[in-house]
């Protein structure tokens, strides 16, 4: 699948669930993938944000085109908060200290991304913030200086699951989602990936994270 044929899922899923075309967004997942694969298969077809889930991987993009928009989409050890240079948006934000080390570090950059807090999905192993937790941390990360523009959430793996129940599953943790950032006055919703944007979309997602089916 190419991005156009993504694309054109965004905006199909977009019509069928009665919103305005393009008020969700594109971000191209490029992990693993060398800047000529991303010259060919997405930044041909236009200029989309870029995704990373690796630090390292994102500093050593980001510097040879830190013209382009760079997401931090992975989880955030301490340690790599300074390869974060060159990003506009974390997506991953689970904890105050995050935050307060992003907040230290741009000071030296002289400009600050923007983030979202992660909401926990119910697997034990997964990231986030349970959904008690989001308003405390909304005010410790906002206290911080940066701007909180809204939430994230990461699908569970599913794949064992019939595909109906795992489309209501998908469905009601979308929703959810959309419903808490919308109880807390956010906008951003970052969530749905390859397998699972249309039903994202429907819920309200404006950030869909498309990677593997964009370089296939």
């Amino acid at each position: 699948m190419s991005l156009p044929e993504v694309l054109a899922g965004i905006r199909a899923a977009e019509q069928a669930a009665g919103r305005p075309q393009g008020s969700a967004r594109l971000v191209a997942v490029t992990k693993g993938q060398p800047l000529e694969a991303i010259e060919r298969c997405v930044l041909s077809h236009g200029t989309f944000p870029l995704g990373e889930g690796r630090a390292q991987e994102l500093r050593d993009k980001s510097t040879l085109r830190p013209d382009l928009e760079w997401h931090f989409i992975g989880s955030l050890q301490r340690n790599k908060v300074k390869y974060l240079r060159h990003v506009s948006l974390v997506h991953s934000i689970e904890a105050a200290w995050q935050a307060q080390a992003i907040a230290q570090a741009a000071q030296g950059w002289g400009r600050a991304p923007d983030v979202l807090l992660q909401l926990h999905n119910g697997e034990a192993q997964k990231h986030g913030l349970g959904p008690d937790e989001l308003r405390g941390a909304l005010r410790e990360v906002q206290a911080t200086g940066l701007t909180v523009r809204g939430l994230m959430v990461m699908a569970p793996d599913l794949d064992d699951v019939p595909d109906a129940e795992r489309d209501a599953r998908l469905s009601a943790l979308f929703a959810d989602t959309a419903r808490r950032a919308h109880d807390l006055g956010l906008s951003e919703l970052s969530m749905g990936m390859s397998g699972d944007y249309p039903l994202a979309v429907a819920a309200g997602a404006t950030l869909v994270r498309v990677g593997r089916s964009l370089f296939t």
